[in-house]
């Protein structure tokens, strides 16, 4: 186990969560407290964004990049990170993220840009069981990315939109370009932008509720569920009790990560 002296104290660990649509960065000390981090878009060039998220992660921090002991990286591009020790999958790092906040017996529900997972844990944190939703971008952040797009409104805009609805207009399809269809029917019949939105938020979790059935503690992660909290009172709705959410459910990959750069370090 490395023990700090006192001029160690500014030791950190880096989780690099390299994902298809965002890029997150979780910086922590050897105590697993949050420092410092970054989210930003993953565009083309993963290593360049990932260095980039790294140096604001730093910045607010107030640590120097010399600090980093230990890099894990993880994600779709976690092999493009250059400064990584070495790769760890997404699935083992949504896991160790949440359970650092729920040590528990847990059911994580992460809704990503590109993808869906459903990922069981024991009550130690051992991995019970795991789904994933590959088909297709239905149910996932690039769903409604499309979806803002066909109704002509603001990404962000969206989850107080659905929290207005009265009426809310059910599609019928799963499918993003089928849906898409739908919602321009719906436009030209006259319904409301704010209940077909809520139809569009019903979809996605009806999509990832089918995939796996749920424990009694569900926790809810990702880029998805951070920047639209309707959908986690809609879920809890359908399921009929509380779910939990992370103080940061984007970066729980990202804090995962980290947690695997600290174990990694007691191992010297």
């Amino acid at each position: 186990m490395i023990s700090l002296s006192l001029r160690d104290m500014s030791a950190t660990y880096a989780g690099i969560d390299v994902g298809a649509s965002r890029t997150k960065v979780a910086l922590l000390d050897s105590d697993r407290n949050l420092l410092g981090c970054a989210v930003k878009k993953s565009g083309v060039d993963f290593s360049a964004t990932a260095a980039h998220c790294l140096r604001e992660s730093l910045e607010m921090a107030g640590r120097r990049e010399a600090d980093i002991v230990y890099v894990v990286s993880t994600g779709y591009g976690r092999s493009n990170v250059a400064c990584a020790r070495e790769t760890k999958t997404e699935i083992g790092c949504h896991a160790r993220g949440c359970y650092l906040y729920f040590p528990k017996a847990i059911t994580i529900i992460d809704i990503g840009g590109q993808d869906n997972k459903i990922i069981k844990l024991d009550a130690e944190g051992r991995r019970a069981g795991f789904k994933m939703n590959r088909k297709c971008a239905a149910g996932t952040g690039a769903f409604l990315e499309e979806m803002a797009s066909r109704l002509d409104i603001a990404l962000d805009d969206m989850d107080a939109l659905a929290s207005q609805s009265t009426d809310m207009v059910r599609l019928g399809s799963f499918c993003t370009v089928f849906s898409a269809t739908e919602v321009l029917e719906n436009i030209r019949n006259g319904k409301k932008v704010a209940d077909i939105v809520k139809g569009v938020f019903f979809s996605v979790i009806q999509r990832v509720l089918e995939m796996d059935s749920l424990s009694e503690n569900v926790v809810m992660t990702g880029g998805v569920v951070a920047n639209n909290p309707y959908i986690v009172t809609m879920t809890e709705e359908q399921i009929g009790r509380k779910i939990l959410v992370a103080q940061h459910p984007q970066l729980t990959g990202a804090i995962g990560a980290a947690i695997y750069a600290i174990e990694a370090t007691s191992k010297f």
